[in-house]
């Protein structure tokens, strides 16, 4: 392949993970099975080995993925929380078992296989045996501070059990938070009896409760945890060299662990153990999707060090995605908020990863004709982690003689509207209509998302009903909807007409970020909009600025910029802005910073490292970032200072050789002019 050729479909492809990255990580609504996800990644790996000019910065290749999501305080994680490497296959897993051997050419190895619980990763902090955060994984270097969530979770112990003496002074655990299947079950229940729409799948019920703001609400969900790793631990304790070790010494202080795990020497003893793993699997009461291969002493962890990305010391094998055979009989095409046209498969149903799937995603025309995929096939379908299902390939041996290619109508079937590409490259045909009732009810939606205003009970069934019945056209008119016009509609109870309506107040407060997200403006995420409330102080002056002012702001390029600024320059848009000015929407940003009012510590990196006499990890870093400095996890020749309490251990160590400024909590109150 040629450089220009695969400079292009590299970069197609980072923004394709880029986008699975941020449904998976952040919104917790996966759109792509685990192994189709592997498939674009390693396809991203062979391009970048090929051709290492194409890595850069920026690349999913160099990240763990994701990103804090909500408006929990951030919190930066003492180690940081990587992901693992994944196979799919035996072969891969006795080339992991190779690689190791080479790393550790002198040791006798021993391995534990333990479950992958499908669940929401997160770490608990411990000062002096007591939970003081307890946050998600986030990026691997920061996440969100979920603490008052986490301790509604029961079997989560708040003081850790066993003589106060031994219980180490700082202590982090890793774990995975899940929900039970027979909880989810009754849970879904329970929401479609209140016309709620239910959870796809545990893992989505699991993330989605944890991010909610209200810890009573969460306390009513059937939460549980597995804790099996370690994170920061004060250098005066006595860990266990184990995992095994470490496993009971957590169950020891009151931690719940996976109630069964292997261990193994040889790659057969690894076979047979992920093999009864797989057997046992269904009997579980949890989601489980593969297994955990790790080395079992930590000090040969140490030696084998770690990739950018993930542990060299372990991986997770993951199970083969079932699939199943069924004939495709009709290709329709829905139509999203920003009017992008989707072909969709409407099945034979079929009973796949525990349910019955009767609709598949074809992602876009050129998807169809590279997989030549044509109405009255028989398809195999694959549905990995009870995620959307997808067609993977068609069996050509059953297609029938009369099967014609796909032609995607360049028409919006809701409307009518002739369909347009933005650009020539472009793989989306989109319906040029603003107002046509598809793309009016995906912004609804969108708008009442938890990942942008938030709003209870704004979901596909009742928006549809909304607009169905006429009585809200655009996000505004949300705002001017009465009680007895909720309640009238179908499965539609006063008590839940008036739980939306209070949603709808509650939403006038939120910060401006959620907002300008919320208003489904092209290009403009959940990230992209906080870039731009950091930059302005309030909506008024984010209308006003000029595409030369959007385009010099980090994260927002030229194609954001032009979105943006054609969006806040059209007179209906402006005039919406009105609407939800008179409403009492706050659009003041609680993200601006004031460049002319730099800290003290602007541009600085620091490290924090042992336990200080008053503040807490996270008070300081909070101090840190207030004063203009960046909180970083490790020591090195970037590193501006070194802040260390009791029990610095090996960070002070390498500050002192590397001549690192090492200061004292006093001394960084000082500096932060505090």
């Amino acid at each position: 392949m040629s450089f220009a050729k695969a400079n292009k479909r590299h970069a197609a492809l980072a923004e394709e993970i880029r986008r699975h990255d941020h449904a998976y990580y952040v919104l917790a609504e996966p759109t792509i099975s685990d192994p189709d996800y592997d498939r674009l990644y390693r396809e991203l790996l062979h391009l970048e080995a090929a051709h290492p000019e194409l890595v850069t910065t920026d690349s999913p290749s160099q990240r763990v993925g994701g990103k804090p999501v909500s408006e929990f305080p951030e919190h930066r994680h003492a180690v940081p929380m990587m992901s693992l490497d994944n196979t799919y296959s035996f072969e891969e897993l006795a080339d992991f078992q190779a690689r190791v051997e080479k790393l550790l050419p002198e040791a006798e190895l021993d391995w534990t296989i333990e479950p992958k619980i499908d669940g929401l990763a997160v770490s608990l902090r411990y000062e002096n045996g007591s939970l003081v955060v307890g946050a998600t994984r986030g990026d691997g270097v920061s996440g969100d501070d979920i603490t008052g969530n986490l301790k509604t979770i029961r079997s989560i112990p708040l003081r850790l059990e066993g003589d106060p003496s031994s219980i180490p002074k700082v202590l982090e655990v890793r774990g995975e938070v899940f929900m039970s299947k027979a909880g989810f079950e009754k849970l879904n229940e329970k929401r479609r009896a209140e016309g709620e729409e239910p959870f796809a799948n545990p893992r989505n019920a699991a993330a989605g409760s944890l991010k909610m703001l209200d810890p009573k609400v969460v306390a009513e969900r059937p939460l549980g945890v597995f804790l099996y790793g370690l994170g920061e631990v004060s250098t005066e304790a006595t860990v266990p060299d184990t995992q095994v070790g470490v496993l009971d010494w957590l169950d020891q202080l009151g931690f719940p662990s996976p109630e069964r795990i292997w261990t193994g020497r040889t790659h057969d003893d690894l076979v047979a153990s992920i093999n009864e793993l797989d057997t046992d699997r269904h009997e579980l009461d949890y989601e489980t999707d593969g297994a955990v291969i790790k080395l079992n002493p930590l000090a040969l962890r140490e030696q084998c060090g770690a990739t950018a990305k993930a542990p060299r010391w372990a991986i997770a094998y993951k199970y083969a995605a079932e699939q199943a055979e069924t004939v495709l009989k009709a290709i329709t095409v829905q139509v999203g908020r920003t009017g992008a046209l989707t072909p969709v498969a409407e099945l034979e149903p079929v009973f796949v990863a525990g349910s019955t799937v009767s609709r598949a995603t074809l992602h876009n025309e050129e998807e169809i004709a590279r997989k030549d995929i044509r109405e009255g096939d028989t398809v195999i379908i694959e549905k990995a982690g009870e995620i959307i299902p997808a067609v993977i390939e068609v069996v050509l041996a059953k297609r029938p003689a009369e099967a014609e290619p796909y032609k995607l109508s360049k028409k919006c079937p809701e409307c009518g509207t002739a369909a347009s590409k933005a650009t020539e490259d472009d793989v989306v045909w989109r319906c040029a209509n603003p107002d046509c009732p598809a793309q009016v009810r995906g912004r609804l939606e969108h708008f009442c998302a938890r990942g942008a205003m938030d709003i209870e009970g704004g979901g596909e069934v009742l928006v549809k009903q909304i607009v169905a019945r006429g009585l809200a056209y655009d996000v505004g008119e949300l705002y001017r909807l009465k009680l007895e016009e909720v309640a009238s509609l179908e499965r539609m109870a006063e008590k839940s007409a008036q739980n939306f309506l209070d949603g709808l107040q509650d939403s006038k407060s939120r910060d401006l970020w959620r907002l300008v997200f919320g208003l489904g403006i092209l290009h403009v995420g959940a990230g992209v909009a906080k870039a731009l409330c950091r930059h302005f102080r309030d909506l008024d002056e984010l209308m006003h600025a000029t595409e030369d002012q959007l385009v010099a702001i980090d994260d927002v390029g030229e194609v954001i910029a032009q979105s943006v600024y054609r969006w806040f320059s059209d007179p209906d848009n402006r005039q919406l802005i009105e609407v939800l000015r008179k409403a009492g929407l706050n659009f003041e940003s609680a993200l601006y910073q004031d460049a002319a009012a730099a800290g003290p510590l602007a541009g600085k990196s620091l490290v924090l490292t042992g336990t200080l006499p008053n503040l807490k990890r996270h008070e300081a870093a909070a101090k840190i970032e207030a004063a203009g400095g960046k909180v970083v996890g490790s020591v090195s020749k970037k590193t501006d200072y070194l802040v260390a309490g009791e029990e610095a251990g090996s960070k002070l160590a390498k500050a002192e050789k590397l001549s690192i400024p090492v200061l004292g909590e006093a001394e960084l109150l000082r500096l932060c002019g505090d």
